[in-house]
């Protein structure tokens, strides 16, 4: 007899709640990981049937092997000078994550989020796209700005939500937004970005342009009633649609198990959805440009969307805010298996005789001067603790054609308010 119940010969029933593999002060293991050999994965035309490449969501997509060479057919034959660019983005990602991190340890700006160890997922997925497709980003896609030459004041600006800032202090802190330069604005509503590309590249196939779309979530977004629709959508419709998640393992404090981690592959969803799916290494640069360039391809032949799992791990906190030694074992990251993607690429490039120790030391020189020049040009319009951004009339404009009386009358008040203030 089951107490609880009162009926007889029936077990409780129980929930079953995912946990990592290791917690603070455990052994972190990635054995359970399964990684291919680089290049063994198969390459499919890009013409294929989705019901055809279901094994693919269920490996991993790699080009660059232990050595650094570059193996099987996803090689996308990059030449010296692409190579050298990406290694310079993603070096430039990385210098610049590091400045603004601690220019919030100073108490200059609010908040920070660090892509250590993803530079490799935004940097390499930019250059396998066209200057005009447009991205709906996420957090951790700073590289995608990079790639394109946005300027470092104006992304410096706007993490100061200071004079210079082109969001007029609107925006959290890294949730940049440029409509000239293809970068849609970040929204702290998780999982709002495949609807929104989804919703934008079916619109460009309605006008008949040539332009398409990528988004970016992370793993504990796909639990998000947005993801679902968003991917309906796009398979029935044929979105010319890239729909990147970037499993870094972890959603804040949450695993990705609790996401539906531990029961597939986040690539394996595609498969329910009828459309084409690919899990690729996020920390080879080649592997993720040579599949965004697939999934590129297959979108502007109006072949419809692929989903992308980008298997990586979030190196340091979920932002300046987290801790994340609270929730997992301390000094995870630098045991990831898949290693450093700067390092990779760096590798491949000394592998061909078109770089060294010496050149990349002066690279990363450079870029450090390059990063302290911005930063000193952008602080001198204000940071959090000095002149930060307090235009009174910015509160009431680009909201309406013609502004309200009784806003008006806010607006007069609150610039008298603040010229008494000035005296």
């Amino acid at each position: 007899m089951n107490i609880e119940t009162g009926r007889p010969n029936r077990p409780a029933l129980s929930l079953h709640v995912p946990e990592p593999e290791a917690r603070p002060g455990e052994d972190v293991d990635f054995s359970h990981f399964e990684i291919p050999a680089a290049g063994s994965v198969r390459r499919p035309d890009i013409n294929v049937d989705p019901s055809e490449i279901r094994d693919l969501p269920y490996t991993l997509v790699r080009v660059l092997d232990e050595e650094g060479r570059a193996v099987g057919p996803w090689d996308p034959r990059l030449d010296p000078d692409t190579l050298r660019r990406m290694l310079r983005d993603m070096a430039m990602v990385r210098v610049y994550d590091d400045r603004m991190y601690r220019a919030q340890r100073q108490g200059k700006t609010s908040f920070y989020m660090k892509s250590t160890g993803e530079e490799a997922i935004a940097v390499a997925a930019a250059h396998a796209m066209d200057r005009d497709d447009i991205f709906f980003p996420t957090y951790r896609q700073q590289g995608l700005l990079v790639a394109r030459d946005y300027p470092l004041v104006e992304m410096m600006c706007q993490v100061y939500s200071n004079r210079g800032d082109p969001l007029k202090g609107r925006q959290l802190p890294i949730m940049y937004s440029t409509k000239e330069y293809g970068f849609f604005s970040i929204s702290g509503n998780l999982a709002t970005q495949f609807p929104q590309a989804v919703g934008w590249a079916m619109g460009s196939a309605i006008k008949g342009d040539s332009r398409i779309a990528a988004g970016w979530i992370g793993d504990g977004a796909t639990a998000e009633g947005d993801f679902h629709n968003a991917v309906t959508f796009a398979g029935v419709y044929r979105a010319p649609v890239i729909l990147n998640i970037v499993n870094n393992q972890w959603a804040i404090s949450t695993f990705s198990g609790i996401a539906g981690g531990q029961l597939t592959t986040f690539a394996a969803r595609a498969i329910g959805y009828g459309i084409a799916g690919l899990r690729v290494d996020g920390n080879d640069a080649l592997a993720v440009y040579a599949a965004t360039r697939w999934a590129a391809d297959r979108a502007r032949s109006n072949l419809g969307p692929t989903l992308i799992e980008l298997f990586t791990y979030r190196v340091e906190g979920h932002s300046t805010s987290d801790d994340p030694t609270a929730y997992r074992p301390a000094g995870a990251g630098q045991q990831w298996p898949l290693g450093d993607p700067l390092a990779r690429l760096k590798q491949h490039l000394i592998g061909l005789g078109e770089w060294d120790d010496e050149r990349h030391q002066q690279l990363l020189d450079q870029l450090d001067a390059e990063v302290r020049a911005a930063q000193k040009e952008a602080e001198r319009l204000g940071t959090l603790q000095s002149d930060p951004y307090n235009d009174v009339d910015s509160m009431f404009s680009d909201v309406f054609a013609e502004l309200p009386w009784h806003l008006r009358e806010q607006r007069d008040a609150a610039r008298a308010e603040a010229e008494a203030r000035r005296k």
